[in-house]
């Protein structure tokens, strides 16, 4: 399978994220392309998108990605298969909100979100790698 991985980032975890995500299905067999700084026309929408992002701020998209939603938030992509890992600390009320607001868009565009998305709490997991690696595997399951 294809996959293409979308980071959105600010002080580096969903990078370590990606980065990991990428070695596990390169070791499979499976194709992928890594965006750290993600712009629309460079991703192949025909893959599985993988969302890989932090939250910044009051619930807000780190800064490398908000582009690259405002112009997702116009497409139509009904043909799309996604999934989304969000990184965040429980507490602060805006857990995820980053995760929350890709996963959003892309259900606006007609995309298909193929598992429940993963929100992992860099409280309980300080190498959220592990969690994101177990979460790919409950996910390739389903493909």
């Amino acid at each position: 399978m294809k996959f293409e991985i979308v980071v959105g980032s600010m002080l580096g975890a969903s990078e370590y994220v990606a980065e990991a995500l990428e070695q596990a299905l390169l070791e499979k067999g499976h194709q992928v392309k890594v965006h750290l700084q993600p712009v629309l026309k460079e991703v192949d929408f025909s893959s599985i998108i993988i969302v890989v992002t932090s939250t910044h701020g009051a619930g807000d998209l780190p800064d490398n990605i908000q582009t690259f939603e405002e112009e997702l938030a116009q497409q139509q992509l009904t043909d799309t298969k996604f999934i989304v890992l969000g990184l965040g600390d429980t507490s602060y009320d805006t857990f995820c909100q980053g995760a929350i607001t890709m996963e959003e868009t892309f259900l606006e565009t007609g995309a298909t979100l193929v598992h429940p998305p993963a929100h992992i709490d860099v409280l309980h997991h300080p190498v959220p790698e592990d969690e994101a690696l177990i979460y790919l595997e409950e996910v390739l399951g389903k493909l």
